[in-house]
């Protein structure tokens, strides 16, 4: 692994995010076929939108030895991430071609079959997270192709097993590249039962559970063992599911440019908020129990924002803690 320095101090992290990076090519409003290229990706995305909001933050991911590669590289350093998690590979970056709806929402054309971001080779992944780590989060396609889906699994495994960190998942279900929808479907239900806090969209539910509603989805999700699920409903807002308590909120009103990153920047927002209230380090099922409804409400609400903030600006662009104080007093 490298040893970039940064300010990040050893030991101070406290958040490890494992996942992938995206080199996004982005319409622009120079007409069609005018493309820019913006590194994204879900889990960095959600490193760097939790970085950006005060929680240290590592990223261990494989980065592509091209020039994408060399943008993202860049971008997770100057975004302030511990770099010792990044893994400098032979293989090239993962692309994805985005297309905007009239509303604003991103659907994806994926270039990736050779990516560095699932091949993770034996030692790569560390044998321990380190002092101070109080959470480990995954999510997104890194999760469901192999060889490096198996290798995450089992570091999913390891940490739930160990009991001394919040694991913490996002599906974020990309139909049309995670493989065989059955086998996925069970692959994402194993990585739920190893989480103490679930987070998914509408979308991922649907795939999930095609036959229930998202309600329903999310009380069988949370039958699986997670103490928190939360659900994002894109422009209805969101929910959460906690031993029985439920809360839900709107979404807030803004004018929406593109909804890249959004639901990355509330799941950002969402372990800065339960770090920031001691609900994230050893035992964790203890830590997350009794959630008020009101309790829930405020974490939304903090997490809603963030998202609706995303969503003002072009491309994977959290905000900071600044940003959502003023959306919150506005």
């Amino acid at each position: 692994m490298s040893g970039e320095a940064t300010g990040t101090e050893p030991g101070s992290t406290r958040l490890v995010v494992v996942g992938e990076n995206v080199m996004d090519l982005l319409p622009t409003r120079h007409g069609p076929g005018v493309l820019r290229a913006a590194p994204g990706g879900g889990p960095a995305n959600t490193a760097l939108a939790a970085a950006r909001l005060g929680t240290p933050t590592r990223l261990l991911a494989r980065i592509g030895a091209d020039g994408f590669g060399d943008l993202i590289r860049e971008r997770l350093l100057t975004g302030g991430l511990d770099p010792s998690g990044l893994v400098a590979a032979e293989e090239p970056s993962a692309l994805a071609l985005a297309t905007l709806g009239e509303d604003g929402s991103a659907r994806y054309d994926f270039r990736m079959d050779d990516a560095a971001d699932w091949r993770w080779q034996p030692g790569e992944l560390p044998g321990t997270l380190g002092p101070g780590v109080v959470a480990l989060h995954a999510a997104s396609i890194a999760l469901f192709r192999e060889p490096g889906a198996s290798r995450i699994e089992a570091l999913l495994r390891r940490e739930h097993g160990r009991g001394q960190v919040t694991v913490s998942l996002d599906p974020n279900i990309r139909a049309d590249v995670v493989g065989d929808p059955a086998e996925a479907r069970a692959l994402a239900l194993r990585h739920a039962a190893q989480a103490h806090v679930v987070k998914a969209s509408d979308e991922d539910l649907a795939f999930l559970y095609p036959e229930y509603t998202p309600e329903r989805a999310a009380h069988a999700l949370a039958a699986l063992g997670p103490a928190l699920v939360v659900v994002t409903l894109g422009g209805d807002g969101a929910f959460a599911l906690s031993h029985g308590v439920v809360a839900t909120v709107p979404a807030p009103s803004v004018e929406v440019v593109d909804t890249v990153g959004a639901g990355d920047s509330f799941m950002g927002a969402l372990l800065r908020r339960l770090d920031l209230d001691d609900r994230l380090g050893e035992r964790p099922r203890s830590r997350l129990s009794g959630l008020t409804e009101a309790y829930l409400t405020d974490l939304l609400t903090f997490a809603v924002t963030a998202a609706a903030h995303t969503v003002t600006r072009e491309g994977a662009d959290p905000p900071t803690t600044a940003d959502i104080r003023e959306r919150l007093r506005g």
